[in-house]
């Protein structure tokens, strides 16, 4: 039954990672109409990234139900729960397979859910790969003006279907704005797991923000970490920075912190980072914001994506005081609501998923881009990782598709998980080092 008649919402939200996870969740609670209520099933997809319990705890999105679930054991879910909307927070490859298999479970399907996917944060790569790997949802979110213009004109360039593309805005945003200076006067650092991902880079930073706390000790100086040793996040972080901090020599005013990013900036003067989506939310609440040039402007560091923001500075110009100002234009580009619309920024992915729900007859088949026809070389491959054949139907073998796994398969399970956990991010870091010698 449509929720415009019910006046709750049931919405469920598959995710591979702690931060899509928070961006599933929180884009859910978002997409609820503000008089309905909602009921919130979460799945968290097993996987390298999957999510520790306390990196769930930090996120702090509670849900109604939260099972770990293999791509067959959630098709299956699929196919006997009935939902009103469904959030794929997953990465591209993920969204694609979860499409064609949700096509093959929901066939002859009197009804299905609205399927809503999108991205975390800044799309600063891969933006054809990620964008056609996402295409087939009913509605593909773009965190801003900028990312809408950009999703539809892909689309639009490979001949796909554009009508999904929904602009929305990052739904973690929030919190009190900046009024002023704290004493102390805080600086955080906002680490990111990959970027930058050699050594040489890291430590560079790391020792530039330690010298930071000694030229100013004044200051409390902050280097905000996302995970600690051994939990995944959305990025493999193969050299934690917390590791190459140990056997430093730490000023007093300097301190690693975890915890939510939002309860860090309720005490920052000064945010600092290479390209953290931590920016946008600093941005959001006016707090002053720098994105390092240190290592360049580039690409594959994503920094590149704030030029023109007025944001871009280097740890030289912050030693010697520099305090970036914001430009006001790019801001409003970039989603980041500043001038106080963010409470209406969902209002256009209400009102769609509203008209889906009461579309007559239901939905239509999910449609994505690639098919077996369009793209023979690539979407086999793509679905073989997630255990699924061709036209999106289980392989004979894959894990879990036919029956719950046993209290023995459950716990040989969690080692094996635990044991794969520690070989990527323990073990091949070390071979990958030793071949560069």
């Amino acid at each position: 039954m449509p929720a415009s008649a019910t006046k709750s919402l049931r919405v469920a939200v598959l995710a591979d990672s702690d931060t899509r996870w928070k961006w599933g969740a929180l884009t859910a609670r978002r997409l609820a109409p503000t008089d309905a209520g909602i009921r919130l099933d979460g799945y968290l997809l097993r996987g390298r990234a999957t999510p520790t319990a306390r990196q769930l705890k930090e996120v702090g999105v509670r849900a109604d139900s939260l099972r770990e679930v293999t791509g067959v054991e959630f098709l299956r879910a699929m196919d006997e729960a009935s939902y009103d909307v469904l959030v794929l927070a997953l990465v591209g490859g993920g969204v694609q397979a979860m499409l064609h298999g949700l096509r093959a479970t929901w066939a002859g399907a009197g009804r299905r859910p609205v399927v809503v996917t999108g991205y975390v944060g800044v799309v600063y790569e891969k933006l054809a790969d990620g964008l056609l790997l996402r295409h087939g949802a009913d509605l593909v979110l773009a965190n801003s003006r900028h990312d809408a213009d950009r999703f539809r004109a892909v689309y639009e360039g490979v001949g796909a279907d554009a009508s999904s593309v929904t602009e929305v805005a990052l739904p973690f945003l929030g919190g009190a704005p900046y009024t002023g200076e704290h004493e102390p006067y805080t600086v955080v650092f906002a680490a990111q797991p990959s970027v930058p991902d050699s050594r040489k880079d890291r430590a560079y930073l790391l020792n530039r923000l330690i010298g930071h706390a000694r030229k100013h000790p004044e200051r409390e100086v902050l280097l905000k970490l996302r995970s600690k040793p051994g939990e995944h996040t959305t990025h493999i972080e193969e050299l934690p920075y917390q590791k190459l901090a140990q056997g430093q020599d730490l000023p007093a005013n300097f301190r690693l912190v975890y915890g939510h990013m939002g309860e860090v900036l309720d005490r920052t003067d000064l945010l600092v980072t290479v390209s953290s989506t931590a920016a946008l939310e600093a941005l959001h609440r006016r707090i002053p914001t720098v994105i390092l040039t240190d290592l360049g402007v580039r690409e594959v560091l994503g920094n590149h994506h704030f030029t023109g923001s007025g944001c871009l500075a280097s740890w030289d110009q912050l030693d010697a005081g520099h305090r970036p100002v914001a430009d006001e234009d790019w801001v409003a580009r970039q989603g980041v609501a500043a001038d106080g619309s963010y409470e209406t920024a969902f209002d256009a992915a209400r009102e769609r998923i509203a008209k889906l729900l009461d579309r007559p007859g239901g939905l239509p088949p999910l449609n994505p881009y690639y098919t077996p026809e369009t793209a023979p070389g690539y979407l086999p491959g793509i679905l073989a990782r997630h255990h699924l054949g061709p036209d999106g139907v289980p392989l004979p073998g894959a894990p879990a598709a036919d029956k719950e796994p046993g209290p023995v398969r459950q716990i040989v399970r969690r080692a094996a998980r635990g044991a794969y956990r520690h070989g990527v991010q323990r073990v091949a870091p070390v071979i990958r080092r030793m071949g560069e010698l």
